[in-house]
C-alpha cells in the first residue's frame, strides 16, 4: 500500500470520529460520548411578552423549551439578557434548524376510474357481497429511554416523598416531599444558579440551578432562598428553606430537567 493511500485512510478516519462524538474529560480521565439531541417542542404562532424580573431561563423552564433553543429562536447571545416588554417568540423562524414544524401530507390527487367498454346487453344488478372489516389495533409507541446522566445526583432534602414524578400531568412533573418548615434544602449537584425567584407561578420561591447545557434541577415552595443568581454551589450546599410558598402545606417540589424537558428524579437519585 502506498504512503499517499495509508495517509488517506487516517484522515477519513479521524473525520469520522470528530463527527460523531464529542470528547469530556472529568477529573484526569477523558472518555468519549455522544452529543446529547436537543428535543425543544415549539409552541408556533405564542409569544410572551417579557416582565420586570423574568429571566430568559425561568421563562424557558416555564414552557418546557431548552433556554439555548429559545435563545436561538430570538436571536440573544449569552448570557442570555432580556428586557421587560421585549417580545419572545416560542418557535423558531423559517429557515432555522432547532426546531421545525411537523410535515403535512400532501392530499392525493383524485383520480377518474377507467371507463368500461359498452356491451350490447345489461347485466342485472347482483348484490355485492362485503365482509365486515375489523379496525387496525395500533400499539401506542414505548416510552423513551430515559436518558443517561453522568451527574452524581444527591436527594435535596430531608422528608417524606409525597408525590411522584407523572410523565405528561403538569402538576406533577418532579416530586413532593414533606417535611418540616424550616428544614434545609440542599443543591442536588454542582452548578451555577440561573434563577432564584418567584415569578413562575405554581412554585412560590423558587431556585433553578445548572449543572450543565443539558441538565437543570429546580427546587420550589420554599420558604426562603439564599442563593442569588449567578452563584456558584455544590452538592450537599443549602441553597434555601423549606417552606408552603405556593403549596398547601411545608414541601420541596423538586424537578430534573433534560434539555428543558422533565425526567422522573427517582431515576436519577440514590435509591432510599
Amino acid at each position: 500500500m502506498t504512503i499517499k493511500r495509508i495517509a488517506f485512510f487516517v484522515t477519513a478516519a479521524v473525520a469520522l470520529a470528530a463527527c460523531t462524538s464529542t470528547v469530556v474529560r472529568t477529573s484526569g480521565a477523558t472518555r468519549t460520548t455522544a452529543a446529547a439531541p436537543r428535543v425543544s417542542t415549539p409552541k408556533f404562532g405564542v409569544t410572551v411578552r417579557v416582565e420586570r424580573g423574568e429571566t430568559l431561563y425561568g421563562i424557558a423552564f416555564r414552557n418546557g423549551i431548552d433556554v439555548r433553543d429559545l435563545a436561538a429562536w430570538n436571536g440573544i447571545g449569552a448570557p442570555y439578557t432580556i428586557y421587560p416588554g421585549q417580545i419572545l417568540r416560542l418557535y423558531p423562524r423559517r429557515g432555522t434548524t432547532a426546531a421545525t414544524r411537523p410535515a403535512t401530507t400532501p392530499p392525493r390527487p383524485a383520480t377518474t376510474p377507467p371507463t368500461q367498454p359498452a356491451t350490447s346487453q345489461t347485466a342485472p344488478d347482483r348484490p355485492v357481497a362485503t365482509r365486515p372489516t375489523t379496525p387496525p389495533v395500533t400499539t401506542p409507541p414505548p416510552p423513551a429511554p430515559a436518558p443517561a446522566s453522568d451527574i452524581r445526583w444527591r436527594w435535596p432534602a430531608e422528608g417524606t416523598l409525597l408525590n411522584r414524578f407523572v410523565a405528561g400531568e403538569p402538576t406533577k412533573q418532579g416530586i413532593d416531599i414533606t417535611g418540616d418548615g424550616g428544614t434545609p434544602v440542599n443543591a442536588a449537584a454542582d452548578g451555577v444558579v440561573v434563577y432564584s425567584g418567584s415569578g413562575l407561578v405554581g412554585y412560590g420561591e423558587l431556585v433553578i440551578i445548572k449543572h450543565s447545557d443539558a441538565w437543570l434541577s429546580a427546587y420550589g415552595h420554599n420558604r426562603a432562598r439564599m442563593v442569588n443568581e449567578g452563584a456558584i454551589v455544590k452538592a450537599g450546599q443549602q441553597i434555601a428553606v423549606m417552606g408552603r410558598t405556593g403549596a398547601p402545606r411545608d414541601m420541596l417540589h423538586f424537578e430534573i430537567r433534560y434539555n428543558g424537558k422533565p425526567v422522573d428524579p427517582l431515576l436519577y437519585l440514590p435509591k432510599r
